[in-house]
């Protein structure tokens, strides 16, 4: 939540424009908006199963914050400005939530075409190794980590190899966000508690790797997969979304198995002692969605530790490389130096703006770039069915599919035959787990073509097509889109930025931008137009000596054969052919596949040209010189970096300076990029700051001007993100700016409540002076006593569809369809009118009422309450 508000304003609710008056008896129907004190709140239709990806309340294209929910349907937000009710929207990962259900219809449209096939790999890491396979769970005393009032527990499932010898790799697997907790035999009785209440059971998400595990444990790697409910059932308030506190669980749990591969053996858990020891020096990491921010937060925490950690000496272990599955990145923090690759599922409904591509485009510079970082975009794969305990047919609790769209879908809807089972899926996933680990943890290059790029497939994953591209490794940068490459033929267009004149005319997943900020400046991309040469020139030229051009081009969905000219410095080295993904307006397939030409002995690049022939339209991401092999990562302990907040009050004259601390920890320099954004007016800014040796702490300054006007209190949010040699953990803080002035005097006073049909019945707010803050006004209806009730057909059509969304027959009275009568007096101004018109009618009728029940003041405080009677004369 962006910020804590108190008192209230305004009672009102909404259901797709219909609204109801809080004193009424009825419940707020499915889809309902409604104002409850200062609090925002969204029924929907029907329970949402609980997500990875955080559920948005947005007005018009301004975000309010992140909703939040303990029932899966009614979702609450403390917006911190006004709102009207038209402008209102629900998303998560970019996806509308609140928008209607189409009825499901049959297909007419013809089914998309799978990708080719690829070649098939000659090393296939599904198959199982040679080992039988053992397995047992754990459960020790819980923990405590910051931030969360309960404990969290210390549970896992462990599949190990049976009789190995010798120490072992340790392959760590950790879900994501779920339902915590479940009734037997209830498909309704899910909650996201924890500890579970009487009646409920913990929902085993853990137990939902079990094929992967078992397929790595007959390779020779101890397995351990954990319980992370404590976290999911605890993490909805947080600002990182509990990546911190997850990091916290994994690393307690590698503490742990430090112990038991030394001299607290003889203490393990039984399975564990059945198990071969644990080769601490070897780990690798498997997180699902919000699973995956947690083992890249721990994967970060264990080079360079965050302040206040409460882990007593030194880390023992070594990760060697992590593999997440739809991960959610709120953080835009990717560890840069340990390797990894990330399967981007081509039909989630979950994380499904697919924003995990960002562990391998946000650490493009950050570090050495030694480091493999693998995308594996998996088609026709939904979030869910990776974990068995999250698959219908499979798991204990109640679960679903978790593809959003009610309409067919040709890609995505269970029925299409692009589509994989929860068993395909598993299959596939364990596969290229079992290909990351192989890679990362023993070095074996030969599998290496099935993470980056290649263009090869596994024969074990079956039908899945997995289409994979990488960055790091034996990799050198050759064209970086941004100010310092000249573009000629071709636009360079901006990722993220709120100017439409200079963003990239089509939305894809290496687009994701980071929570609140509208503008990130140096994320680029070069859009090729067809039948027009693009030329890009870098400032420096990329020496280069031999090894192949390997391009990331994006092409549109269900395209085939698009052709693209490659010449270097004039040299001419023939064509590249891209396919699109398949792709409805529902996927995200806009996704950049790997193509590579051989560079023919080019000593350096000054120049790349790509000529599209026929109709072949792009958009490059980059481009690099590739040799074969991955170098040793050398992950370093750089400078970390953790955002914090300050809290100080306005003041009535003159302007000063607030400093946000930014701490930095470890030793070396870099750069980081700090957001700011304004909490008056949503603006962000931004700027770089240089870590030099010896810093300890950066200052973000915030301006603040005092005055004795009234004003809501204003947050300044404050954003981190590594440019150059910085891990950023902690990457969200703020300046909170508290008003110190007495609020005006309101007063709320008929203009016109006794009027002629046809006449406008109208009722003034004012001010005694003007403040820094606008005030609204709510009014809901409610029928008035002894009195009969204006109707539906007493007011214009226009205006009863604009404040209730309803027509106006069958007439009725005004109070059945909820109207929101809604005013502002904007900061700065000193008075509004409330209007409400009238039509005039053939009927011969007495006179008729309007009670509206006003209440009036700011975001965060109630002023006046009042009773409103307006009279219609016919």
């Amino acid at each position: 939540m962006r910020r804590i508000l108190i008192s209230a304003v305004a009672v009102a609710s909404m259901v797709l424009g219909i609204g109801v008056p809080a004193q009424a008896a009825p419940p707020p129907p499915a889809d309902a908006w409604r104002m409850t004190g200062n609090t925002l709140t969204w029924t929907a239709p029907r329970r949402l199963p609980i997500a990875d990806a955080a559920v948005e309340f947005w007005s018009g294209d301004r975000l309010l914050g992140r909703a939040h929910s303990r029932d899966f349907r009614t979702y609450t937000l403390v917006p911190d400005s006004p709102v009207k009710i038209e402008e209102l929207e629900v998303r998560a990962a970019g996806r509308r939530l609140d928008l209607p259900p189409r009825a499901r219809t049959k297909s007419r449209k013809a089914p998309v075409a799978l990708p080719a096939a690829l070649p098939a790999s000659p090393v296939d890491p599904g198959t199982p190794g040679r080992f039988a396979t053992i397995e047992g769970e754990y459960d020790l005393p819980t923990i405590t980590v910051p931030d969360m009032p309960a404990p969290l527990e210390m549970r896992a499932l462990v599949v190990a190899p049976k009789g190995a010898s010798g120490k072992r790799p340790l392959a760590l697997f950790l879900h994501g966000r779920h339902a915590t907790c479940y009734t037997p035999g209830d498909p309704e009785a899910l909650t996201i508690d924890w500890p579970c209440t009487d009646g409920y059971q913990p929902i085993p998400s853990y137990r939902g790797y079990r094929q992967a595990q078992q397929l790595l444990a007959s390779q020779g790697y101890v397995t351990v997969s954990i319980s992370a409910n404590g976290v999911n059932g605890q993490d909805g308030w947080l600002d990182d979304a509990g990546a911190q506190a997850r990091s916290t669980l994994i690393r307690r749990h590698l503490e742990r198995w430090t112990g038991w591969a030394g001299g607290a053996r003889a203490a393990a858990p039984e399975i564990v002692r059945q198990a071969p020891r644990a080769d601490l020096s070897k780990v690798f990491l498997m997180g699902h969605s919000r699973g995956g921010e947690g083992v890249n937060r721990a994967a970060m925490d264990s080079l360079q530790p965050p302040p206040g950690d409460g882990f007593t000496g030194r880390t023992t272990w070594k990760i060697r490389g992590l593999l997440m599955i739809g991960p959610t990145i709120f953080g835009q923090d990717p560890g840069p130096d340990v390797p990894s690759a990330t399967i981007l599922p081509g039909c989630d409904g979950d994380v499904s703006d697919l924003q995990g591509q960002q562990y391998i485009d946000a650490t493009r510079g950050v570090s050495n770039g030694k480091a493999l970082h693998s995308a594996l975009y998996v088609v026709g794969a939904n979030h869910n069915f990776f974990n068995t305990e999250w698959t219908p047919g499979q798991s204990a609790a109640p679960s679903n599919d978790d593809w959003w769209n009610e309409e067919y879908d040709a890609v995505c809807a269970p029925e299409a035959p692009t589509r994989l089972t929860g068993p395909q899926q598993q299959t596939a996933g364990a596969t290229y787990i079992a290909a990351a680990a192989r890679l990362f943890v023993q070095d074996d290059d030969r599998v290496l073509p099935l993470l980056d790029g290649t263009g090869v497939s596994a024969p074990s994953a079956g039908p899945a097509r997995v289409l994979s591209h990488a960055i790091g490794a034996a990799r050198t940068p050759v064209i970086i889109p941004g100010d310092t490459l000249g573009v000629t033929g071709g636009r360079l267009c901006d990722q993220i930025t709120e100017d439409p004149e200079k963003a990239c005319t089509t939305w894809s997943p290496h687009f994701v931008g980071f929570w609140e900020v509208g503008t990130e400046p140096g994320r680029q991309a070069v859009e090729i137009a067809a039948g027009t040469t693009a030329t890009l020139t870098p400032r420096t030229a990329a020496k280069v000596g031999g090894g192949e051009l390997a391009m990331r081009l994006a092409v549109p969905p269900n395209t085939t054969g698009n052709r693209f000219g490659v010449t270097v410095n004039g040299v001419d080295l023939g064509n590249v052919t891209v396919d699109g993904l398949p792709g409805t307006e529902a996927t995200q397939s806009f996704w950049a596949r790997e193509v590579r030409v051989p560079l023919k002995g080019v000593k350096r690049i000054t120049k790349l040209e790509l000529t599209p022939r026929g109709s072949a339209t792009g958009l490059l991401i980059d481009a690099w010189t590739r040799r074969a092999g991955t170098p040793d990562p050398a992950p370093r302990a750089l400078p970390r970096i953790d955002v914090g907040t300050v809290t100080d009050v306005e003041g009535d004259d003159g302007t000063k300076t607030l400093q946000v601390p930014v701490k930095v920890t470890g030793r070396g320099t870099g750069k980081v990029r700090i957001f700011v954004v304004d909490g008056s007016t949503g603006e962000d800014r931004s700027f770089v700051a240089t870590i030099k040796p010896g810093h300890r702490m950066l200052r973000v300054p915030v301006e603040v001007t005092g005055n004795t006007r009234y004003a809501s209190d204003r947050y300044d949010e404050v954003r981190a993100k590594a440019v150059r040699g910085v891990l950023v953990g902690g990457y969200g803080g703020r300046a909170i700016i508290q008003n110190d002035d007495p609020a005006p005097k309101i007063t709320l006073e008929p203009v016109a409540d006794t009027v002629a049909e046809g006449e406008s019945l109208r009722w003034r707010l004012t001010l005694s002076e003007a403040a820094d803050a606008g005030f609204v006004f709510y009014g809901s209806a409610a029928a008035p006593e002894g009195a009969t009730e204006l109707s539906t057909t007493d007011v214009p059509a226009e205006w009863l569809a604009e404040v209730s969304g309803e027509d106006p027959q069958p007439s009725r009275p005004l109070s059945e369809v909820y109207p929101w009568i809604y005013a502002e007096v904007p900061a700065g101004e000193l008075t509004t009118d409330i209007t409400i018109p009238t039509v005039t009618d053939d009927l011969a009728e007495g006179e008729e009422q309007i009670r509206l029940d006003a209440q009036v003041g700011t975001w965060e405080e109630l002023l006046l309450e009042k009773t409103l009677i307006g009279r219609v004369t016919g």
